[in-house]
């Protein structure tokens, strides 16, 4: 069970990495001039490999919290409601990384109107998450 523990969390902590990154890019996109053709494809092939990065790390993420929660059951039973906000904050996780591929797709076809400073507020999003998650697997509150 260690292995499988130690496991998820680096490949959260990886995935998180990218969630921390992706939106920064998304910044300097919103900021590059009009005529820099370049750059432009430069910071969205960037992006995309990223977020493909980032996708494929979630998988084994989610399977491994989901092994320790299904196969060990880690946080059932009475007393475990800790578990329950845990596993809304990894939803909110999984929106917020989808959010982000629609973002993409938008700040690639020129539809996005977000503003850089805007994105640097979505940015900050990953990191009030990773606090949430972190806080309710080690403090348990309730």
């Amino acid at each position: 069970m260690l292995w499988i523990k130690a496991l998820h969390i680096v490949f959260v902590a990886s995935w998180f990495a990218g969630l921390f990154y992706l939106p920064r890019i998304f910044v300097n996109l919103a900021l590059v001039a009009p005529g820099s053709v370049a750059e432009r494809a430069r910071l969205l092939l960037m992006a995309r490999k990223l977020l493909r990065f980032t996708t494929l790390l979630s998988v084994p993420a989610l399977a491994l919290g989901a092994w320790l929660w299904l196969g060990y059951g880690i946080g059932r039973g009475p007393g475990n409601g800790w578990m329950h906000a845990k596993l809304a904050v990894v939803l909110l996780v999984i929106g917020y990384h989808h959010a982000c591929g629609v973002l993409l797709r938008k700040l690639a076809d020129g539809s996005s109107r977000r503003s850089p400073r805007w994105l640097r507020c979505f940015n900050e999003v990953p990191v009030l998450l990773l606090l949430a998650a972190v806080l309710l697997a080690v403090v348990k509150p309730f």
